[in-house]
């Protein structure tokens, strides 16, 4: 049913005479119900419209109701009857003359818009505009079709124009007149253009649009206005190109102001939108020729576009917007569009200047502004800007090559630019998909390439200015031929060349050494960033020995370069590839090869990094000895003075000033602080002391130097009482090919942790490589494993020997350096136990095998040992728990030569167990009772009667009379027992229980018969007393000093020996003439002789730093004038000849002893008569009281050896820093001829 107030409208005929009352209440019947019957009710308004044509009367009342129909059907709630008002208009709308009513009605409206009433009438009518003007350009259409132009001539035209006079008119106020009217008109005007310019001439009306644009003041509306403007350019008036002529300019100018540096509050976004919209239709292909519109924007915006660029923040929302329309100017400029760019400036500097924005804004933005997966836009972009670089380059080459107007600062940030596109990310195609990649090759190109090789040619144009350039583009030019493309390495790596070639060229002293300088510096931080691969170094060195070969000054200098930076690359990728490994051993090893190669080059900054790099490995593992010691090194480049320190001396974390002295003593607490850390009081003692001599004479910090004495206290303290495990030391070796580099087919000896023994290392290491075979044969590998693709480890372990060992196979000490101050001392155990397991660089492991037939009587006549040495690069310990094997040598111990080890071993173990136990009587009698055993009554082994069967029979003196002074020797060691055990017998005697006394009883009952035997047949030994006195010290404790073997035997002394004891004793103990002391002189005469030549081709044919089994001793001949002090005769049949060795062990006992040669005391023979006799106990002298001196007659002692413990170190005594690691470059000498062996071991059977 209809509603009354619509059903009166239409039947509007039938009562006229209230037409004005129905159209009235039609805006107030309910929008659903004129929606439901729109036809007839837009059908009724229009007829009303031209049936009352001649009237003006219900012209306005028709259009008010027309405004509301339009603004219902607008309404969210009636929008989906859109399309039916659509429908209407286009196929049912037939007033032909309605357009002159609604533009005369809209004319009057807008042209009294200031009169309140007709305010929001005209609000509500631009609301609805748009369909307003539908309805006007439908109907001016209908009409010409039906009446064509003559009938009303140019009346629309007409009233178009007033229409757009009227809004110009409106928009001319002052901003707070009809505001809301102003935004409407921005805001709906633009909708009309497409339906207008149909019936409109579109030049004119882009006129007229531009005459409105222009009527708003620049400060007022300015978003709106550019939003209307954005809408105009989407419209279809903007694609023809003669519109364009009329609306571009305008809109350039409106985007200048907006965008110029003085605008006071420029709308970045509106201005964006709109830029971007009109170069998106220029970039239409259906919008005719655009190039002089491209030109138009290219003059007026682009420089400030540039502009606004750089000075937006990057993370400005708006940038992105910019750097779009950049690039889209860009992308469509021509090459005459730049030449012609270029050509507007007017003078040199302009272009100076802008070419200096162009490019630090290409650097900036590159790929720093869209999304990384934005892969499209980035390429676009980059492709973009590699075009505007290549043009901008042939600019310089025109305006800035010549010399006299030469621009580095120009050419500089040119060459920055190309680096910094070409290391770009998003060209790296070597980090995509393959399919990824050839859909960027197809469409882009490899970008890379051409801008390496325009880059290339730009660098030999600047001729004699590229010596301008060296150093500051060699980090530059490093990072382009770091990128992983074959081609453009071969472009670039030879500019590399033509700089050596520069420098050497124009510099005083025809060398390149700031070029190499800074390419070492550029090239580790590459390396370290993750650039550079094995491709490169074999590229590196090839392109560079080939250019350098060539040249007549630079073939020798070039070539050691290309090597050099060949061996620091293969150390850096090492280094950076191990980076990443769990194994931080394996990061400690890259870090020291590359540390060691900037300490040969003095490159004292990087060496200093890498030191520090080092020192944290260190900690983090607690590896305090090592992170000292590393630190040892930094404090090694520094002097004890007031200098400044240079900046590369100071750690990366110091950012105070320091001086030399200030930053040294730091280190110096740093060290000691690590090495008290790891137990190291020794060397925390030794540079305590310089730094205590530093406060005492330098510094006068008297406080200090109190804390530091105090410190020093300490650590002497717990050097005695304070419990600290040997390490052990394990040989490993690396065989295969699937090894680093670093590791590979080489052998090294590690200093073991606290408490870690060969299983729990051996697990370590294989969960290294959990690929690798442990090898279970200690014999070298062949070339089928060295060179195989797998990996097997030889693991060997190298342990100080301990009281009780339990460990057998492979077991070797290291060798004992001796301090010079303690030798012929008795220091106490506690003291050397320091320098038995540090200070170390010789190891030695030794495997028993038989020569010849096995005596089955008599397994000991057949034992051989194979000793293998090995030398270490550097001592332990150091700045690595590792070293490499720098040599290793093999030597075969006889069985005598055997025999005799073991017995100087036993005798000293007993001998130290002995004192021990006299000097507390706290200790469990238990060990010395099980050795006394085992020695007094050997039930199984049988004791040293193995050796007089195997050695002490005449057959072996025939067959071996070259052994007849060691078989003395050995002779010599066990009669040396008889002493001790009796002193241990004396001991246990004292300490021994009432459940022990049979024990001991035994003990007795079998020492009385072995001191028969051995005093029956290889005389009486006498000890000093003070082998079993307690030394106090000051302070009340019980110092107890080790004795050594050789210290034992020069304190001994025979007394007697039997006359049967073998074919070389002397006379019988009561003959003193001078007929049985002759053939005896003469006797010794000759065993010195034949001795000393053994010895000399032994020396000869051995490794020259192996080292002998005993103890050197010196000779000197008392002076003529001087008396011998009265003494006790000793037996004539002992006497010795004219050699005296006279030598000091403790305080206040002293003894003298002639001994037969300086390696061991053989029975004595007659003495000259000139020399006087000597005491039965030894005194012992320290090496600077000694001389040398040669009685007439008597052959010159054989060259003394030197014992295990007794090498020459001189330097102990003032060196307080480790080495840094040097290459050896020396070889060893070659092994004995009949001992030879290849380098390392070779067994026919493993051992057990």
């Amino acid at each position: 049913m209809f509603p009354v107030d619509l059903l009166g409208l239409l039947n509007w005929r039938s009562h006229p005479e209230d037409l004005d009352q129905i159209l009235q209440r039609l805006m107030e019947v309910e929008g659903g119900e004129i929606v439901k019957f729109l036809q007839d009710t837009l059908d009724a308004l229009f007829n009303i419209m031209m049936e009352t044509s001649e009237k003006d009367t219900y012209d306005t009342l028709v259009f008010n109701a027309l405004v509301f129909i339009i603004t219902l059907i607008g309404d969210i709630k009636f929008q989906h009857f859109n399309p039916v008002l659509e429908t209407y208009i286009n196929k049912h709308f037939s007033a032909t003359l309605a357009y002159m009513k609604l533009t005369k009605v809209l004319n009057y409206y807008v042209g009294h818009a200031e009169e309140p009433v007709l305010t929001e009438r005209l609000f509500a009518a631009l609301k609805a505009l748009k369909y307003l003007f539908r309805f006007i350009v439908q109907s001016r259409v209908l009409y010409l079709r039906f009446y064509g132009n003559s009938e009303d001539g140019d009346a629309f035209f007409n009233s178009i124009r007033t229409l757009f006079l009227s809004f110009n008119t409106l928009m001319d106020r002052p901003l707070d007149e009809g505001v809301k009217i102003k935004g409407a008109i921005l805001k709906y005007l633009p909708s009309i253009i497409n339906d207008i310019q149909t019936v409109f001439d579109p030049v004119e009306l882009s006129v007229l649009l531009s005459k409105f644009i222009e009527s708003i003041p620049d400060t007022q509306l300015v978003r709106q206005k550019l939003g209307c403007m954005c809408k105009m350019v989407e419209s279809e008036l903007f694609r023809q190109p003669d519109c364009r002529d009329v609306l571009l300019p305008l809109f350039t100018d409106q985007l200048s102001g907006q965008l110029d540096d003085h605008s006071i509050k420029p709308d970045y976004e509106a201005c964006g939108q709109l830029l971007s919209t009109i170069l998106d239709i220029l970039d239409r292909r259906d919008v005719g020729p655009t190039r002089i519109h491209v030109q138009l924007i290219m003059e007026r915006l682009l420089r400030r576009v540039n502009r606004t660029v750089i000075a937006m923040d990057t993370s400005s929302p708006l940038i992105g917007h910019y750097l779009a329309c950049m690039t889209a100017i860009l992308k469509q400029m021509d090459d005459m569009h730049y030449a012609h760019h270029i050509s507007t400036f007017k003078t040199r500097q302009d272009i100076i200047d802008f070419l200096m924005e162009t490019f630090h804004m290409f650097k900036d933005l590159m790929g720093n502004i869209f999304p990384a997966d934005w892969m499209v836009m980035n390429l676009v972009q980059m492709q973009v800007f590699l075009r505007a670089i290549n043009q901008y380059s042939d600019v310089l080459n025109m305006y800035f090559l010549e010399q006299t107007h030469f621009e580095l600062q120009l050419w500089t940030n040119y060459f920055h630019l190309t680096v910094a596109f070409l290391t770009h990310p998003t060209l790296q195609l070597e980090s995509f998909s393959q399919e990824k990649r050839n859909k960027i090759l197809n469409k882009y190109g490899d970008m890379r390439k051409m801008t390496g090789f325009k880059m290339r040619d730009m660098w030999y144009n600047l001729g004699p200015n590229k010596m301008k350039f060296i150093p500051a583009m060699v980090g530059p030019i490093l990072e382009v031929t770091l990128v992983p493309e074959p081609e453009l390495r071969k472009a670039t790596i030879p500019i590399f060349f033509d700089m050596m070639q520069c420098e050497h060229n124009f510099s005083p002293g025809c060398t390149f050494e700031t070029f190499e300088n800074e390419l070492i510096t550029k090239l580790d931080q590459e390396v370290e960033g993750g650039r550079g691969d094995e491709q490169y170094k074999v590229l590196l060195e090839k392109i560079l020995l080939e250019h350098c070969r060539r040249h007549r000054y630079l073939s020798q200098s070039g070539e050691e370069l290309a090597l050099l930076l060949s061996t620091l690359l293969e150390n850096l990728l090492a280094y950076r590839t191990i980076t990443q490994d769990e194994s931080p051993e394996h990061r400690m090893s890259c870090t020291v090869n590359v540390l060691n190669f900037y300490k040969e080059k003095k490159r004292e900054d990087i060496y200093i990094r890498y030191l520090y790099k080092l020192r944290d490995l260190h900690l983090d593992c607690e590896n305090y000895t090592e992170a000292a010691y590393t630190l040892l090194l930094h404090a090694e480049l520094l002097e004890w003075s007031d200098k400044p320190c240079a900046p590369h001396l100071i750690p990366r974390n110091g950012k105070h000033v320091w001086t030399q002295q200030e930053l040294k003593e730091r280190l110096f607490q740093e060290i000691i602080c690590y090495l008290d850390k790891g137990k190291m009081w020794e060397k925390a003692i030794e540079l305590g002391k310089q730094l205590a001599r530093m406060h005492e004479s330098h510094m006068f910090d008297f406080m200090e130097l109190s804390e530091l004495l105090k410190k020093q206290a300490q650590f002497y303290e717990s050097i005695i009482h304070a419990m600290r495990p040997q390490p052990e030391y394990f040989a490993v070796g690396y065989y295969g090919l699937g090894f680093p580099s670093f590791l590979r087919n080489k052998m090294f000896i590690y200093r073991g942790k606290e408490y870690e023994w060969l299983e729990d290392f051996s697990l370590k290491l294989l969960s290294q490589f959990p690929n690798a075979v442990k090898m279970t044969s200690t014999a070298p590998p062949g070339d089928n494993i060295s060179n195989s693709p797998g990996q097997r480890i030889l693991v060997l372990c190298l342990i100080f020997p301990r009281r009780n060992p339990d460990i057998q196979c492979f077991t070797v000490k290291p060798v004992l350096d001796m301090p010079q101050q303690f030798k012929d001392k008795g220091v106490p155990e506690q003291i050397l136990n320091y320098y038995r397991t540090n200070e170390v660089e010789q190891f030695q492991y030794s495997r028993p095998f038989r020569k010849g037939e096995k005596d089955p009587d008599n397994e000991f006549a057949t034992m051989w040992i194979e000793r293998t040495t090995y030398i270490t690069a550097y001592r332990f310990p150091g700045i690595l728990k590792w070293f490499e094997v720098k040599s290793v040598s093999v030597e075969e111990i006889s069985p005598l030569e055997n025999a005799i080890e073991t017995m100087e071993m036993a005798n000293e173990k007993l001998s130290n167990l002995v004192q021990q136990q006299g000097c507390d009587r706290s200790l469990s009698i238990n060990p010395l009772s099980m050795k006394l055993n085992g020695i007094v009554d050997p039930a199984v082994m049988g004791g040293f009667s193995n050796y007089e069967k195997a050695f002490f029979t005449d057959a072996y003196i025939q067959e071996h009379p070259e052994d007849q002074e060691r078989i003395e020797v050995l002779k010599h060691l066990i009669a040396l027992q008889i002493p001790l055990l009796a002193e241990g017998i004396r001991i246990h005697g004292e300490k021994a229980t009432e459940q022990l006394r049979p024990l001991h009883n035994r003990l007795v009952t079998c020492f009385q018969d072995l001191r028969e035997k051995v005093e029956k047949h290889y005389g009486v030994i006498t000890l000093p007393c003070s082998l079993t006195e307690k030394k106090k010290s000051r302070v009340g404790s019980v110092v107890m000093p080790y004795i050594h073997s050789s210290t034992l035997r020069r304190m001994s002394t025979i007394s007697t020996v039997s006359s049967t004891s073998s074919g070389l004793s002397s006379g019988s103990a009561s003959s003193d003439s001078p007929a049985h002391q002759e053939p005896a002189r003469d006797r010794r005469t000759s065993i010195l002789s034949r001795s000393e030549e053994d010895n000399r081709i032994a020396r000869k044919n051995r490794k020259e730093w192996s080292v002998s089994k005993s103890q050197v001793l010196l000779e000197r001949q008392p002076d003529a004038d001087e008396k011998p002090p009265e003494k006790h005769q000793r037996p004539k049949s002992l006497q010795l000849g004219d050699r005296r060795l006279t030598l000091s062990l403790f305080q206040g006992v002293s003894s003298q002893l002639s001994l037969l040669n300086p390696l061991s005391p053989l029975p004595a023979s007659p003495h000259t008569p000139h020399t006087p006799r000597s005491s039965s106990y030894s005194s012992l002298l320290s090496d600077n009281d000694v001389s040398l001196a040669d009685t007439p007659g008597t052959p010159p002692p054989m060259p003394p050896k030197k014992h295990p413990h007794d090498p020459d170190h001189g330097w102990l005594s003032s060196e307080h820093t480790p080495p840094l690691p040097v290459k050896h470059d020396g070889k060893p000498p070659p092994p004995p001829p009949k001992a030879r062996k290849s380098m390392f071991p070779t067994y026919e059977h493993p051992p057990h």
